[in-house]
């Protein structure tokens, strides 16, 4: 005889707790999280060490969330707040719109460099009602743009796959670097020696590292970036001009 199925474990599909408790809110619980994620990263996250910072003990934490995961649900969808998504108020400028919204993620991402990393790890984050508002806005976005449902959703997921892709890596190296003391600047000066002589036998290695010698790092990170989403955005706009065509 088969076990018995199981709830899908997650904040989002359990009712939430008709009294809360006076002391302590779902909110302050998700503020103080974030500020410890922001300060020190997801290995210093716990239950017991949230409670600390907020004074209270680790169990009291637990009339709101039944445990960590259902935390970094929570925090997830809290940073999700702080994308701005333009208005589908000109089909015409979808392109536009998308950009700005793609711009806007991945300076959440590197603003909260551990986002990227929780992203497909803390459960049904695409539950959340900060998740939910984004890609139904962006869905309008793009729907009236002429995408038919269902591939409207598919192209939501290139365009963030992309951003959260290159935003992880630059949140991951920001991250290195902070630790190190060293600027981005002197951190690549350190290192060009070492890659110039490691590329010695490539030739078409050497001819890029000459390219990019004496590059501002930063402006060649937003500029790495915009190169890749429009190639993305390139190709969907291919893609409208086929739909458009078969009508």
């Amino acid at each position: 005889m088969p076990a018995e199925k199981q709830p899908i474990p997650s904040v989002w599909t359990r009712p939430r707790p008709q009294k809360q408790q006076p002391a302590l809110s779902r909110a302050q619980i998700v503020s103080e999280a974030v500020k410890l994620l922001d300060a020190e990263g997801i290995e210093a996250l716990s239950m017991r060490r949230l409670g600390s910072q907020l004074g209270a003990a680790a169990t009291s934490l637990y009339r709101h969330v039944a445990n960590k995961d259902e935390l970094l649900e929570l925090v997830v969808d809290e940073i999700y707040g702080e994308v701005a998504v333009p208005e589908a108020d000109d089909p015409a400028r979808w392109r536009a719109a998308i950009s700005a919204c793609a711009h806007s993620l991945r300076t959440t991402g590197l603003r909260h460099p551990w986002l990227t990393a929780l992203l497909g790890h803390a459960g049904l984050v695409y539950l959340g009602p900060n998740m939910m508002r984004v890609s139904d806005r962006v869905l309008a976005i793009l729907r009236s743009a002429g995408f038919p449902p269902g591939e409207a959703d598919q192209a939501i997921s290139s365009v963030t796959a992309y951003v959260i892709g290159m935003t992880g890596s630059e949140a991951a190296f920001l991250s290195l670097l902070a630790r190190t003391g060293y600027t981005e600047q002197e951190w690549i000066e350190q290192l060009w020696p070492a890659a110039e002589q490691a590329a010695q036998e490539h030739d078409r290695l050497r001819e890029e590292f000459a390219v990019q010698r004496g590059q501002d790092p930063v402006r060649a990170r937003e500029e790495n970036f915009v190169y890749g989403l429009d190639r993305i955005l390139d190709g969907l706009q291919l893609r409208l001009d086929q739909l458009s065509g078969s009508r």
